[in-house]
């Protein structure tokens, strides 16, 4: 679109109020793009009933907007970028992607094409939504995901300080402290409540003894038992401590928190967690071509079928992957990749690589790196809940540091951008 054919406000008549009104106003220009008024309003109106849906407070419409177009702006450079490295989602991706969001809410796709149209949602525009929302992902997993690494000394300490948040609970032991409220307290008795609560809750992160205090100081009905609950199956948890039964690491309690009844102070007293599962390792390597401007995907794909080729008439795989192997890391040791665990690589790579057989080499495929060819060498069982809990710490980890780097890399496109927004001018 050209910007100046776009910086134009287009006008229509409204004979109803028998005056001209603006029908799409320009609210931002983004370098060579705008963003306007029908498209920030469109947003608006999806985003208010998934915060009402979720019980969340509505800013004021003001503060609504600029949120709004923020995230229209953020949108719209991380597709520019992505136009600008010619990423692309071709039609089978695409359409592979909403059969398993139609197979996710027990749909096929005729069907979740017609749930769509019934709440007047417009299957095209989903399916656009989609499109941006796999480019994006893309486009992430190449700037700033693939840039992420996890040192072991990291991984040490996550498992020693955060052990609790890796551990998938079955069960909690819930310890329960009550100041009680008389029904229609008064706002002195309401503040003298939570002030008493409050003090309590300071002398036992100062050390003090729970089932002391709780003895001494709680109006509950298990005061006399030191405050404890007992053990609770994850899922019947009491809803006031729902939250924290999940996010408390073992020992840690809640603030006061307000209910009719008065101020309750909550416990994680201890925890049990599901014996992890085993997990699978491989042992594999593997040829990438990376695509561009200059090498199109249709040439990465040759070139590996090639290389292949090669290799099955008898050519050193290692020897292939340090010459041609865009994948820098892995080419310089023959393409290896070590052992590989579950979540390590993207879904295409590891859907490919799990159904080879040891020895066997997969069929030129891609994946937001680039098209490769993967060879599996050995595999084994790991089945340590140790190691289980090092491999989620890493995830997480992982997670953690690629959402940070993802803000400062949102940040940087929008330093590097020609940016103006023009909320304020509407009216004028």
């Amino acid at each position: 679109m050209l910007l100046s054919a776009c910086l134009m406000t287009v006008w229509t008549t409204s004979w109803a109020q028998g005056r001209i009104q603006p029908l799409d106003a320009i609210v931002a220009v983004v370098n060579d793009d705008v963003i306007v008024q029908s498209e920030l309003d469109t947003q608006i109106d999806l985003l208010i009933p998934e915060l009402q849906a979720r019980d969340a407070a509505i800013p004021d419409p003001a503060v609504l907007e600029e949120q709004v177009l923020d995230q229209l702006i953020l949108e719209r450079l991380q597709m520019q970028r992505a136009q600008t490295l010619g990423l692309e989602v071709d039609e089978a991706t695409l359409n592979e992607a909403l059969t398993n969001i139609a197979a996710r809410n027990g749909m096929g796709l005729m069907e979740l094409r017609e749930a769509l149209e019934a709440n007047q949602i417009s299957f095209e525009a989903f399916r656009d939504d989609t499109r941006r929302q796999i480019i994006t992902s893309r486009l992430q997993q190449e700037e700033v995901v693939k840039e992420v690494r996890i040192s072991e000394p990291e991984v040490d300490r996550f498992v020693e300080t955060e052990r609790d948040s890796l551990i998938t609970r079955s069960e909690v032991r819930l310890s329960h402290i009550l100041i009680a409220l008389p029904e229609g307290a008064s706002p002195a008795q309401v503040e003298e409540a939570r002030s008493e609560a409050q003090s309590i809750a300071r002398r036992l992160r100062q050390g003090e003894d729970f089932a002391s205090l709780a003895r001494a100081k709680s109006d509950g009905g298990r005061a006399q038992e030191g405050g404890d609950l007992g053990w609770f199956p994850i899922g019947e948890v009491p809803s006031l401590a729902a939250q924290p039964a999940q996010s408390l690491g073992r020992g840690e309690l809640t603030d006061p928190i307000r209910s009719p009844s008065g101020f309750h102070i909550i416990k994680v007293s201890d925890i049990k967690g599901d014996t992890p599962e085993p997990i699978t390792q491989t042992k594999a390597r593997h040829i990438l071509i990376r695509t561009s401007e200059v090498v199109s995907s249709e040439d990465a794909q040759r070139r590996l079928e090639q290389l292949r080729l090669r290799i099955v008439g008898g050519d050193d795989f290692a020897t292939l992957a340090r010459s041609h192997s865009d994948d820098t890391g892995s080419a310089l040791n023959g393409g290896d990749l070590g052992w590989v665990s579950p979540g390590d690589t993207v879904p295409a790579f590891e859907r490919e690589m799990d159904a080879l057989s040891p020895g066997e080499i997969s069929q030129p495929f891609e994946s937001p790196f680039g098209w490769h060819i993967v060879q599996v060498n050995e595999r084994r069982d790991q089945d340590t809940a140790d190691e289980l809990l090092r491999l989620r710490a890493k995830e997480a980890l992982r997670m953690r540091k690629a959402e940070e780097a993802k803000e400062l890399w949102l940040q940087r496109l929008k330093d590097e951008a020609y940016l103006e927004v023009r909320l304020d001018e509407r009216d004028r």
